[in-house]
């Protein structure tokens, strides 16, 4: 799997993004911590992955964290899927989440673990994030969804459902400097 990971890396760096190999969660909690410590205002989205690092706890007991992740000076997320070519894919209900990692922050990171790399391009990124992050985000957030209750996407048209809006990132944002630590451990959904 490490060897996947440099690939993916190395595929992210010719899309135009910093990209950065970390061999432990240890490692990637220690830098995307010291990319908080290098800036005031950090906005972040809900992610699993950044509580598992330990970063979600630090954030709040530093008091840098807003809630506004458009006006931050960075914000932190993970990615529910990335291809093994270096493309990004995100779903998100309320949409927040993605528009922040589009526009608007003064630096962007992601921590993304082991276990959302995927091969065969963006149908099986979609694919991953419907079967794999959908119904535990679902369970986790207490929506009414019938992924909640089957644990298997249903593309409902639930007013809970939380994959409204679909991200993909082809390459890095023009004017959005964006670091992805991949990280060679399971984190997240």
């Amino acid at each position: 799997m490490e060897e996947i990971c440099k690939n993916t890396v190395e595929a992210l760096k010719r899309r135009g993004f910093d990209a950065v190999y970390c061999a432990t969660a240890e490692e990637a909690s220690s830098a995307v911590m010291a990319e908080v410590d290098a800036v005031q205002r950090v906005g972040m989205g809900g992610s699993v992955t950044m509580k598992e690092l330990g970063v979600t706890e630090r954030l709040n007991e530093s008091g840098k964290l807003q809630t506004r992740g458009a006006d931050c000076d960075l914000f932190l997320l993970s990615a529910n899927a990335i291809t093994e070519d270096g493309r990004i894919v995100n779903i998100d209900g309320n949409g927040n989440r993605v528009a922040a990692s589009v526009s608007g922050p003064g630096k962007v990171v992601y921590a993304i673990g082991r276990n959302k790399i995927v091969s065969g391009g963006i149908d099986a990124a979609i694919a991953r994030v419907k079967e794999k992050a959908c119904p535990p985000n679902c369970i986790r957030l207490g929506k009414k969804t019938p992924c909640a209750e089957t644990g298997k996407c249903a593309d409902c048209d639930s007013p809970d459902r939380i994959c409204k809006v679909t991200a993909i990132f082809d390459r890095r944002p023009t004017g959005t400097p964006t670091t992805v630590y991949v990280v060679n451990a399971d984190l997240g959904y």
